[in-house]
């Protein structure tokens, strides 16, 4: 079953990470001109910015402000840097709220030589640590499953299976999930997870992007919907079959496209969501 065609661009979020040519202003000065809907900002995009004053000028061109990304890093060590990265992560769950962004995505972390078992108990852990503060201030935590590539020192959650474990074991209404299909497709479980994750109200987040065959570099080779395997429409199909209906948000690393021109990207940005996503 495939999904119906979009029609339009309600439901379009871009990631400032995509478009890394612009700072955070000129994003949204030309997300709003090309009739974007929501902006996801990465934490580097407010480096020396007053994050309040961020979502002021976000919303005042008419975007919604759908998230905040990243926190994570959780495992470490010692237990100093575990400390640290607690800390990291009330950072921007404090960010989140000034912002007025509803969530924190987070890319949880591992670390070589440390069990994967080890560190998604420090995942688990370190997220329950910052709770007590993201419960005051009204933001979400979405963790968000890696591709099995990144399992040595990106992310130790590497199944859609494995984030809904570890939203069980903390059980919040506040944990829940970033679905990112560039980490997941492959999955024969992806379907029943998918209802598991989706019946539980913890789908907090749909990231976008293609696989490309050959993918020639681990992490900045990701293809714009379309260009490769991922059979998209098929999986948009599956997450609105249970019930999911938010923004659908492009998140796409790539050198090839970082390499032309940003207003080149954005339309065909626009263009693929529309006759791929």
């Amino acid at each position: 079953m495939k999904a119906e065609p979009l029609t339009g661009f309600s439901r379009l979020c871009v990631h400032t990470i995509t478009t890394k040519g612009w700072g955070l202003e000129e994003a949204v000065e030309h997300y709003a001109e090309a009739g974007v809907s929501g902006i996801t900002v990465w934490r580097q995009w407010l480096e020396g910015k007053d994050p309040a004053k961020a979502g002021d000028l976000i919303r005042s061109a008419g975007l919604e402000v759908v998230s905040l990304c990243r926190g994570g890093f959780y495992p470490a060590l010692e237990e100093k840097s575990r400390e640290e990265s607690i800390e990291d992560n009330k950072r921007a769950i404090e960010d989140a709220a000034a912002m007025g962004a509803p969530l924190v995505v987070l890319v949880c972390g591992a670390i070589p030589g440390q069990s994967l078992v080890e560190s998604r108990k420090q995942i688990t852990d370190g997220i329950a640590a910052t709770l007590p503060l993201a419960e005051a201030l009204g933001v979400k935590l979405g963790i968000e499953p890696l591709h099995p590539m990144y399992a040595d020192d990106r992310s130790a959650i590497n199944t859609l299976a494995t984030a809904n474990d570890v939203c069980d074991e903390l059980n919040h209404p506040l944990v829940g999930i970033a679905f990112d299909v560039y980490h997941l497709w492959w999955d024969p479980e992806l379907e029943v997870q998918t209802q598991r994750m989706l019946g539980a109200n913890r789908m907090f987040a749909y990231h976008v992007c293609d696989w490309m065959t050959p993918t020639t570099d681990l992490l900045n080779d990701r293809g714009l919907m379309g260009e490769g395997c991922i059979d998209l429409l098929a999986i948009r199909a599956m997450v609105e079959r249970n019930g999911f209906d938010g923004m659908i948000e492009v998140e796409v690393f790539s050198n090839r496209w970082w390499d032309k021109p940003t207003h080149e990207f954005l339309k065909a940005i626009k263009e693929s969501y529309l006759n791929y996503t």
